[in-house]
């Protein structure tokens, strides 16, 4: 129960975060990379901190982390930080610039965990069943549904969109 008390409150907190953040990428003062350098920067120092604070009250946290196997380290900077992380945030954070909240976070959370479902079965020996299948089959429906739907409110045309990447790239 607690896992999904925790899971709920990660959805509400993501959810009103993403209209706040396309709140201020539609006003265009701030583009999708500065909203994503300024997230991660608020982000890291209360992340630390509770690291810190959970390590020092010897709960949940391995104190030395960084001992651990230089092959669990590479997933964690790989997949955890360079593909979730950075890769992530970014097509997110781009995608919300140019398309609706209401279309664009169902769609990226929703493949998420149908993706980690197939995975962990492929690469995790996790279990499937018919409701693993069931779950996953109306996830990619509804995915379908969003993304061949019509909108009115794209808020970029294809040559907005390579305006703004091209703004946004480094050089």
């Amino acid at each position: 129960m607690v896992s999904i008390v925790f899971a709920v409150l990660a959805g509400l907190c993501w959810g009103i975060g993403e209209v706040f953040t396309k709140s201020v990428l539609h006003t265009r003062e701030i583009g999708p990379i500065t909203a994503i350098a300024v997230r991660s920067t608020v982000a890291l120092p209360v992340m630390w901190g509770v690291w810190a604070a959970l390590v020092a009250g010897r709960k949940m946290e391995p104190v030395k982390f960084w001992l651990a196997d230089s092959g669990t380290l590479l997933k964690l900077a790989l997949g955890s930080g360079l593909i979730a992380g950075a890769g992530g945030m970014l097509f997110f954070y781009l995608a919300l610039s140019f398309g609706e909240v209401s279309r664009i976070k169902p769609i990226a959370f929703s493949l998420a965990p149908a993706i980690a479902v197939m995975l962990g079965v492929l690469f995790l020996s996790e279990s499937f069943d018919w409701r693993k299948g069931v779950g996953v089959a109306l996830i990619v429906g509804g995915v379908i549904v969003l993304a061949t739907s019509k909108s009115g409110n794209e808020t970029a045309s294809p040559k907005e969109a390579d305006a703004v990447l091209e703004e946004s790239s480094i050089g």
